[in-house]
């Protein structure tokens, strides 16, 4: 019965042991998740307070470098090349910052960044063969902001030269990215590097006039239009018989912002002065002969 009794009490003491052993580990599971979710806390509103201030700071510098960029009247394409460049570099900075606030081992993450660094290099070859063109085109500038040039198929004004993209912005107001490496290794073709620029045209007119007729006409047309220059001379001949029509060719001389306004403007002068003057357009004909 003794013994008993004394199993019984040893029981009831390793079960009271127990339940306080449990409740022990339950309170310290809990402050650790307590703590843990308070340390957490701290880092992510640090790292949130980091991100917005930083992102505020990169917006007021890059300002600041504009206008100094601005004051110094530094080129334009070199303007927003940096601009580009100085951005990017800013923004990987605060993003490093970022992951140091959650508590992350930058050096590590330092290590980790260099250890990838290769097959980032390998997947970003073209970027980077982008960001040499850019270089290479601010070096040698084949074409500047403002330049109208035609390269890769597109059309456009220079808008910007970013750090891996010109930006060209096209006649109709679409805006088009190429990247600097094809355009510092492929053909480029500049129409605003010179101040001037030829304007030709072919004008079609009938089998049988008076080509002197047709020619001082067109002489005449020049000759009241200010915007043509006399040096180089204009220039006008008889260029082909064709099938269906003699083909004359006239070019002349005007400076580069006159040019689209002369093309068009000679056009719509030609069709209604050889009207006028009983100079015939032809149009394809067939002639059919019946045996």
């Amino acid at each position: 019965m003794f013994s008993f009794l004394l199993v019984e009490g040893a029981a009831e003491q390793t079960a009271e042991i127990v339940k306080n052993v449990q409740n022990v580990n339950l309170e310290q599971v809990i402050q650790q998740i307590i703590t843990f979710c308070v340390d957490a806390g701290k880092s992510i509103l640090l790292a949130a307070v980091i991100f917005i201030a930083g992102r505020f700071l990169i917006s007021v510098i890059n300002r600041l470098v504009a206008q100094m960029m601005e004051r110094r009247k530094i080129d334009a394409t070199i303007q927003s090349f940096l601009r580009s460049f100085i951005n990017i570099l800013l923004t990987i900075l605060l993003l490093i910052s970022v992951v140091s606030a959650l508590g992350v081992n930058t050096t590590s993450f330092a290590a980790l960044l260099a250890s990838a660094g290769v097959a980032v290099g390998m997947a970003l070859s073209g970027n980077l063969q982008n960001l040499a063109g850019g270089l290479i085109i601010l070096l040698f500038k084949p074409y500047k902001v403002g330049d109208y040039v035609d390269a890769q198929g597109v059309s456009g004004t220079v808008k910007e030269i970013q750090i891996f993209h010109t930006v060209l912005v096209t006649p109709d107001n679409k805006i088009i990215y190429v990247p600097n490496g094809s355009l510092s290794s492929g053909s480029v073709t500049n129409y605003s590097l010179s101040q001037l620029r030829r304007v030709d045209w072919t004008v079609g007119v009938e089998y049988g006039t008076e080509i002197e007729k047709v020619r001082q006409t067109v002489l005449d047309l020049i000759k009241k239009d200010g915007r043509i220059l006399t040096e180089p001379a204009p220039f006008i001949a008889l260029s082909a018989l064709a099938d269906s029509s003699v083909n004359i060719t006239i070019r002349v001389w005007v400076k580069n912002e006159d040019y689209w306004g002369v093309f068009f403007d000679m056009n719509q002068n030609i069709y209604e002065v050889f009207n006028r003057e009983g100079i015939s357009f032809p149009f394809p004909q067939v002639t059919v002969h019946q045996a």
